[in-house]
């Protein structure tokens, strides 16, 4: 069993029903005076996340640029994701693999334009928010539609295009098999004929790539006990 456990002045700070700006400026400069260098370092910040049910302005802002510059810059391979750290991230991030909360939604969209490539599996997931609002209208994704049609509105398409970014290159559009599969579970979830015209061309456009190459991650490794030592911390 791990023995991770809230340090000193984290552990107060995770006591308290709200999170201050003040909060904020004493975890910047005591618990976390490098930013987030390491698993641990992630763990805690989401056991705080977590923990406090009111947050202060500042805390969004914190909480995404501290996760994204680590995911990104600070794992390896460094600038990218690959499929072992997408798994953590999305474990961080989402229960029974939908993101409840915006600001954790909006983690995942820092993520996804601070790096150069994804990994399919981070894309998949991606798009399957979209998936889920369309379906079940769960999910932080469904905060961000303009109008909650059940069809996909160009303001989804906007997204998808976002997240698929690094696959259209040179007017082509070459896609993993997982993420062609993510395109096949959002056209099932949306109404037929309600889709706006961009989302059949793009569907049309998409190809997918047969050269795939296995990316495996050497640096970061987390354990089941760090995930169930932040539940328990929260």
């Amino acid at each position: 069993m791990s023995e991770f456990r809230l340090s000193f002045p984290a552990n107060l700070i995770a006591g308290k029903s709200r999170l201050s700006a003040e909060d904020v400026s004493i975890l910047r400069k005591v618990s976390f005076p490098h930013g987030i260098r390491s698993s641990d370092d992630a763990v805690l910040l989401l056991a705080i996340h977590n923990s406090c049910p009111e947050k202060c302005d500042e805390w969004a802002a914190f909480f995404i640029e501290s996760l994204t510059d680590f995911i990104v810059h600070h794992t390896y391979p460094q600038g990218s994701l690959d499929d072992v750290n997408a798994a953590w991230l999305i474990r961080m991030l989402s229960r029974g693999g939908v993101i409840h909360s915006e600001i954790e939604f909006e983690v995942l969209l820092s993520v996804i334009s601070a790096s150069d490539s994804l990994s399919p599996m981070l894309a998949a997931f991606a798009l399957d928010q979209l998936r889920h609002a369309l379906a079940d209208d769960i999910g932080a994704y469904r905060h961000y539609r303009a109008l909650h049609r059940q069809g996909v509105t160009l303001h989804d398409l906007d997204f998808v295009h976002h997240v698929l970014r690094s696959a259209m290159t040179g007017g082509e559009i070459t896609l993993s098999a997982v993420e062609m599969a993510a395109l096949d579970r959002i056209d099932r979830a949306a109404q037929p004929g309600a889709n706006h015209p961009g989302w059949a061309e793009f569907r049309a456009a998409a190809k997918l790539r047969h050269d795939e190459t296995s990316r495996r991650a050497r640096w970061l490794r987390v354990s089941d006990d760090m995930f169930a030592d932040a539940a328990a911390a929260a």
